[in-house]
């Protein structure tokens, strides 16, 4: 299962059930696809097809919506 959390400008930003307990979001688009933790710190995980500019502002989205992204986390998750 992966619920989508929100979309932005082509960006789908979801996450996987269960496949790390550290909070983090993934983001595809059709180039490519990223993954951030969320904690401690924002912090790109991996990433294929996707530019740096790309990826600057995708980082820039998680940090202005960190907290409706971990809400999302923590109520799909009951945390």
């Amino acid at each position: 299962m992966s619920p989508t959390i929100f979309r932005y400008k082509g960006y789908r930003f979801f996450f996987f059930s269960r496949e790390e307990k550290r909070i983090h979001v993934h983001v595809s688009c059709p180039n490519g696809e990223a993954k951030f933790w969320l904690e401690p710190v924002i912090a790109l995980v991996q990433q294929y097809g996707l530019s740096p500019k790309q990826l600057k502002e995708l980082q820039k989205i998680i940090e202005e919506r960190n907290d409706e992204i971990t809400k999302a986390w923590k109520k799909h998750f009951r945390c």
